[in-house]
């Protein structure tokens, strides 16, 4: 049969394909006791859809699909243990190739070309497309699970009883403001990756997104200049499943927390959740310092002029106000500098893709006049 998909976007960008088609092998599936006993054969196609365009430059295997991976994987379903429905192959092999690195999404077709229907047919075949946005792996593994906690977002039955408001998952989307940040590699470019792998995280999606901003440390050891940014996003899960993806994406990026508020290659901070209101060991809403740090403050104001700090509880409450005039009273505002404006994220991403170096270091932003 000749094979025809839809195109598959990511980022805007129309992902390339490589086929394996005709994979062949005798299986034992089927709800009749027959073809458990008997056997039969079932051939797969598989279309991965990636970004081939780095292996074509370099030449090398490992930046693209492995076709003779790609068959094992297949037969691997196809002579494996017994299911019933040839739907059930399909999504077995759709999960077990896109645990490879460089896919982000794949169709599968599986026929039963001698399936026991009563009457003459030439085929009868099954197609699905899965991708990485669906909840159920991601391409470097689980998120949630990556954090180490038991709360893991992919897996809504995995998730113990609400042990408070944080754990409660909303009706519907609501939203949710992100703070990143980072001063170790190429910074701009983990944090665009970042923001990335979020909009991959089923019940997340990327509303709008800050400028990027240049800073100065606060606190810690001397260290390098940071770059900032926040996104308006919009989620179904709760807020400490929020919690627990950021820790995750923190983690997939190399994040130490050796030092207190030491250098970092990627920090993800929940600044507010709708309108919640709460305190808890793990998490407090809105974030406790969010009204003393301009680089959170600017970019939200920047994004949204006429946004609100809602006052935090606790003992140290986060103190409530209009973003832009507690921008201005920041401690640390002298040291906040607009680097891009407006940041496109998924532009630095294809640069690199496209094999362009990092940008030269961004100038640091001046020191607060002294006496």
């Amino acid at each position: 049969m000749t094979i025809t998909v839809s195109p598959y976007f990511r980022n805007g960008v129309q992902l390339d394909t490589v086929v394996v088609e005709g994979i062949t092998a005798v299986g034992r599936h089927g709800v009749a006791p027959s073809e458990r006993e008997q056997g039969q054969p079932f051939v797969a196609d598989v279309i991965a859809h990636l970004d081939t365009r780095l292996a074509g430059r370099e030449d090398e295997l490992s930046k693209t699909v492995n076709y003779a991976k790609v068959a094992a994987l297949a037969v691997g379903h196809l002579a494996g243990d017994h299911v019933d429905l040839i739907e059930t192959l399909a999504e077995r092999i759709a999960f077990a190739v896109l645990e490879i690195d460089t896919v982000y999404a794949v169709d599968v077709i599986v026929h039963k070309p001698e399936a026991p229907i009563g009457v003459p047919v030439a085929d009868a075949y099954v197609v699905i497309r899965r991708d990485v946005r669906g909840g159920d792996l991601w391409a470097d593994k689980r998120i949630g699970s990556a954090a180490g906690l038991a709360d893991d977002p992919q897996a809504p039955g995995a998730v113990p009883e609400p042990k408070d408001e944080l754990d409660e998952r909303p009706g519907a989307a609501v939203p949710a403001l992100i703070a990143l940040g980072g001063n170790v590699g190429d910074i701009e470019f983990t944090l665009a990756r970042a923001i990335e792998d979020l909009d991959r995280v089923a019940g997340i999606r990327i509303v709008a997104v800050s400028p990027l901003l240049a800073t100065k440390p606060v606190g810690g050891p001397d260290q390098a200049d940071f770059l900032n940014a926040v996104v308006r996003i919009e989620t179904t899960l709760s807020a400490r499943s929020l919690l627990h993806v950021a820790q995750g994406i923190e983690m997939v990026h190399g994040r130490e927390h050796a030092a207190i508020n030491g250098p970092r290659t990627l920090d993800l901070d929940i600044i507010t959740y709708d309108d919640v209101v709460a305190a808890a060991d793990d998490l407090v809403i809105p974030h406790p310092r969010a009204h003393e740090r301009s680089f959170v403050l600017t970019p939200w104001g920047a994004l949204e002029p006429d946004a609100v700090l809602l006052a935090g509880p606790g003992r140290n409450p986060t103190r409530g106000g209009r973003v832009v005039e507690l921008a201005v009273l920041a401690p640390d505002a002298a040291g906040t500098m607009v680097v891009a404006s407006p940041w496109d994220p998924i532009a630095t991403i294809r640069s690199r893709a496209a094999g362009a170096p990092p940008p030269p270091p961004v100038p640091p932003p001046p020191l607060p006049p002294t006496g």
